[in-house]
């Protein structure tokens, strides 16, 4: 698709200034980037293309006002104070002009449908995003994870990595110019919990997401365990509606000869595949995805992808990241939650033993949806 006409004229705009003083993307590079905070030659670029241009951040259009709004460039982008009056003046115009012209790209953003080639849930202007991933139990953990193994590997310490890998790659491709980290509900400080936190995984072993679903009394849905799954926790909306996986005996073991002990399904986290002394096959689970403000900097939005079991928490991912149909759920949740802020729960079919993205345009993927609009109607 297309970029809009919008996108394309603050990308010509922005190149068209740097040009005017002859200055490369490097040098462009050298200037905007501030002691920790670097702005990369390659994130210049995805500003300045004219075939899929990146948005960038508020302030950094006024740091591009603040450097062209110069009578005689420098090599760093100067205070506002140190301007004279006639640089003021051409900074208040640029300025002025620069966020307009982004103005008009989120307003057809929100009015119409996204554009190819981002997730406009995972493109944040400015703050931190740390996302936090539960850590695997000792006594399910790999020797690898261990620190004094000579091969020690640290991402063997976390539960669902398809889904943080899956969500690592997208949001950083998203948010070049941002920190973008990982952590362990164990390794999470008070500087974590005041950027975006996108949540990855449920309750069991994510004692952050389980303090943080307490704090969000707003959300209507909640993640609770119950006597009949040992491995997953099944959602609970307000009304008392509950939403479960679904499973489906197996015909290729013979469990006479093939049952595992119980201390061998305790040990994989796989006593669910077994009801009594007969196997069966997860064919669907069952995935939250929520956006709300950051209950400590609602400057900051929080986002919870969980799901019954790992399944559901990758489908979850998957909803945005998957280029197949990733266009598509942006649209209905931009259509559908017009503020931003919703919490969603969705079916994740399990074919030869992979998660299947959910299509919100399909009606009975969506199990339950909720927005703070629909507690005032």
């Amino acid at each position: 698709m297309a970029p809009t006409a919008e996108a394309v004229r603050l990308a010509r705009r922005l190149r068209d200034l740097r040009e005017s003083e002859r200055l490369t993307q490097k040098d462009l590079s050298n200037a905007l980037s501030t002691g920790e905070v670097r702005v990369a030659v390659a994130t210049i670029s995805s500003w300045e293309s004219q075939t899929n241009p990146k948005l960038p951040p508020e302030e950094r259009l006024r740091s591009y006002a603040l450097l062209f709004a110069m009578t005689v460039l420098g090599d760093h982008v100067p205070r506002e104070q140190d301007l004279n009056n006639a640089e003021r003046e051409r900074f208040t115009a640029l300025y002025r002009e620069l966020t307009g012209l982004r103005d008009d790209i989120r307003h057809h953003q929100t009015s119409g449908s996204p554009t190819s080639g981002g997730s406009y849930t995972f493109d944040f202007e400015s703050g931190r995003i740390t996302l936090i991933c539960p850590e695997i139990p000792e006594e399910g953990r790999t020797p690898l994870a261990e620190l004094t193994n000579p091969n020690f590997t640290k991402l063997y310490r976390y539960a669902d990595l398809d889904a943080l890998i899956e969500m690592w790659g997208h949001v950083r491709a998203s948010n070049p110019e941002l920190r973008v980290r990982h952590r362990l509900p164990s390794e999470v400080s008070a500087d974590h919990l005041s950027g975006h936190l996108i949540l990855i995984g449920g309750i069991a072993w994510n004692r952050v997401t389980s303090r943080l679903l307490k704090v969000l009394d707003n959300l209507p849905i909640r993640q609770m365990s119950v006597r009949d799954l040992a491995d997953g926790e099944i959602f609970r909306s307000r009304d008392g509606q509950e939403y479960r996986p679904q499973w489906e005996d197996r015909k290729d073991i013979d469990p006479e000869f093939d049952a595992p002990s119980r201390a061998a399904l305790e040990a994989d986290q796989m006593q669910d595949a077994w009801r009594g002394d007969k196997p069966r096959e997860l064919v669907e689970d069952v995935a939250l995805l929520a956006r709300l403000p950051n209950p400590f900097n609602h400057s900051r939005t929080i986002t919870i992808c969980n799901g019954v079991y790992s399944r559901g928490v990758l489908g979850a991912v998957r909803t945005l990241t998957d280029e197949a149909v990733r266009e598509r759920n942006e649209t209905y949740l931009a259509n559908r939650f017009p503020g931003g802020v919703f919490g969603l729960l969705m079916r994740v079919p399990v074919v030869n033993g992979e998660a299947v993205t959910p299509d919100l345009e399909i009606e009975e993927n969506r199990l339950f949806e909720w927005s703070p609009e629909d507690d005032t109607e």
